[in-house]
Formats: structure tokens, C-alpha cells, sequence
């Protein structure tokens, strides 16, 4: 008679949904220009207080070869970065129900006020990141900003198909934005 081994317990918060508040600050500033816009922050981004927290998510990376600049680490060099290249972060989602960091299995989003955030800014583009973001982005915050969004790649490790190199690429338009000299169409 053969033994069956004792299987490992699932994660329960990688496959149940669980309510989720989005705690993390919006990153901008009174003249950032260009606001970046993730869907809800992923498990490891909420545990270290701080946006694409995942090591494996390639966004500081892209950004820092995109400026030129050293990889960026803490998290004051990121802030310092945002605001040295008028960038502004924040999510679409202030709250929703999640199985893990699976974007496709958002239940119950709750938007942030994107329009609000943006009030005393000089944001003249927003690009979301990734297809989860811009749904969300085109039904509750679109018409409630009146700037269009353009779509980039995500970069999370869910992404893998695209290289950094690729990423870099994609993510170039943004340096064309910061003078807020054209407009998204």
C-alpha cells in the first residue's frame, strides 16, 4: 500500500478574494507632470509601504535606465528621483477584493480621486501601466479627469515576455511629456 505525502497548504491569500485597502501615499508633486498609474498595489509593494516594491518588478529599473541614472534603492531615492523628473505615482484602486497580486481577479473596485489628486499639479499626461490599470482608469477616472490615458506595458514579473531593453523602449515616451508640451490623442 503506498503512502500518500501530506500536501503543503494553499496560501489562502493567493487563491481566496481578500479585501484590500490601498494604503500607500500618491507620490506627487505641486510640479510633476507626468502621473504614472499601477492598479492596486501588489502584496510586497503594501508590506513595505512603498510602490513596485516586488524586487521582481522591473518599473525603478526601467526608470532609472530610461533617465540614465544608478539603480535606485531606497525609497528616498525614488521620492527624489519622482520629483527631479516630475513624475507623479499613484494606483487607480483605493480598495478591491484580490487573490494575491492577480490583477484579473479584482472584485468590487473602489477608484481613488484621481481627479482631486491631480487638482493642484501640473499633470498634462497620465499613462496607466498595464491593461488592468487602464480598464479601471477609462471607467471611473477618465472622464473624471478630462486627460486621456495612454497605455504602457506593466512591469511586473507577470510580464516576463518583455526585456527591460523593451521596457525602456515603451516607457520613452513619458521623457516627451515632462515639458507638458504635447498632449495625449
Amino acid at each position: 500500500m503506498a503512502v500518500k505525502k501530506p500536501q503543503p497548504a494553499a496560501d489562502t491569500a493567493k487563491t481566496t478574494l481578500t479585501h484590500v485597502e490601498n494604503t500607500l501615499d500618491p507620490i506627487i508633486f505641486p510640479d510633476s507632470r507626468v502621473l504614472l498609474l499601477g492598479s492596486m498595489p501588489s502584496p510586497k509593494s503594501r508590506e513595505i509601504g512603498f510602490y513596485f516594491g516586488n524586487p521582481q518588478n522591473r518599473f525603478w529599473r526601467v526608470v532609472a535606465t530610461l533617465y540614465g541614472e544608478k539603480p535606485l534603492q531606497s525609497i528616498p531615492e525614488k521620492i527624489d528621483f519622482c520629483k527631479r523628473h516630475h513624475l507623479a505615482l499613484c494606483d487607480v484602486l483605493k480598495a478591491c477584493d484580490i487573490k494575491g497580486a492577480s490583477d484579473a481577479s479584482i472584485a468590487n473596485p473602489v477608484p481613488h480621486n484621481i481627479g482631486a489628486l491631480i487638482q493642484d499639479s501640473s499633470i498634462c499626461a497620465i499613462f496607466t501601466l498595464g491593461g488592468t490599470a487602464t480598464k479601471f482608469y477609462k471607467r471611473y477616472t477618465e472622464q473624471q479627469t478630462g486627460i486621456l490615458a495612454r497605455q504602457l506595458p506593466s512591469t511586473s514579473p507577470a510580464n516576463a515576455r518583455m526585456s527591460v531593453d523593451d521596457l525602456v523602449e515603451e516607457f520613452s515616451i513619458i521623457k516627451k511629456f515632462t515639458n507638458c508640451e504635447l498632449t495625449i490623442s
